[in-house]
């Protein structure tokens, strides 16, 4: 027997809280994503359809299964150097952030909705790189934070473990036998290629200034997902917490011209951006 159509009211109900937990957009074509993806917890749960989790939510002390819920239905796509150019951008910024930077101040990066961890990764390829063309960049302290709003992935990007498949998905094969070590048919990143990243679960929703100050921030495909208004607050946040001379990187779909006044384009580059002017960070 097939399952009962998803009482639109239960749908609104569900993705409401996802909204309202992660900022992501659920259309209402995308019910059978909601079926699929937690189908899972529904069986754990005993519970017999969407309509019998809606009731479940509205009782009490089901904090933990509405962001149970929320994980489950956050997208985690990501790739090593996606879309390249950002990276190639980056390359040729960080020799000039570490010239203009005084002796034992920290340069520090966020890959923001980090996923497993290829981005952040890709970074610290890219300053191990850079240490190796320059040495006076080996005295430099660089942080890279990466950040995502689900437990899972973030301790998929601690672990720093990778399969085929994720490695063969913009991993040049020389960079991929210098930077990795193979494991059976798994590869794990070097640890001094690591050693600059930290993991951490937080929600772009919440308090960004607990971040603190930045030099690059990486925030691609995930505004996507946002409607505008909170596109904005999230992208005023972060302009908040950028260095003056600054870069955020955006997804090539995104843009911020017309969602914020807080941040300009660089000129002759596609989804990088500055702050409009210096912004202090408020107490």
């Amino acid at each position: 027997m097939n399952p009962a159509p998803l009482n639109p009211a239960t749908f609104s109900y569900l993705t409401g809280i996802v909204k309202t937990r992660s900022g992501g957009i659920i259309g209402a074509d995308q019910g059978y994503m909601l079926e699929t993806r937690l189908a899972p917890l529904l069986k754990r749960e005993a519970l017999r359809d969407l309509e019998a989790l809606a009731t479940r939510l509205k009782a009490p002390r089901s904090d933990g299964l509405a962001q149970e819920m929320t994980e489950l239905l956050t997208t985690n796509e990501s790739s090593f150097f996606r879309d390249t150019r950002p990276f190639e951008h980056l390359r040729a910024l960080l020799p000039e952030m570490h010239r203009a930077r005084a002796p034992g101040q920290p340069l520090r990066i966020w890959s923001a909705a980090c996923s497993t961890g290829q981005e952040a990764y890709s970074i610290a390829i890219i300053l191990a790189e850079l240490a190796e063309a320059d040495t006076s960049f080996r005295t430099r302290r660089v942080e890279i934070i990466g950040t995502d709003i689900t437990s899972a992935v973030v301790e998929r990007a601690r672990a720093g473990v990778f399969t085929q498949f994720e490695v063969q998905r913009g991993m040049p094969i020389r960079t991929l036998m210098k930077r990795f070590v193979q494991e059976d048919t798994r590869w794990r990143i070097r640890p001094e290629i690591a050693a600059p990243c930290r993991f951490e679960k937080f929600n772009l929703l919440g308090d960004l200034r607990a971040m603190g100050r930045f030099d690059v921030v990486f925030c691609r495909n995930v505004l996507i997902y946002f409607d505008v208004p909170t596109k904005g607050r999230v992208l005023a946040g972060i302009a908040q917490l950028l260095a003056p001379d600054g870069a955020l990187y955006l997804g090539a779909a995104e843009t911020a011209m017309g969602v914020t006044t807080a941040l300009v384009a660089k000129p002759g580059e596609r989804g990088v951006y500055g702050v409009a002017e210096p912004v202090r960070l408020r107490a």
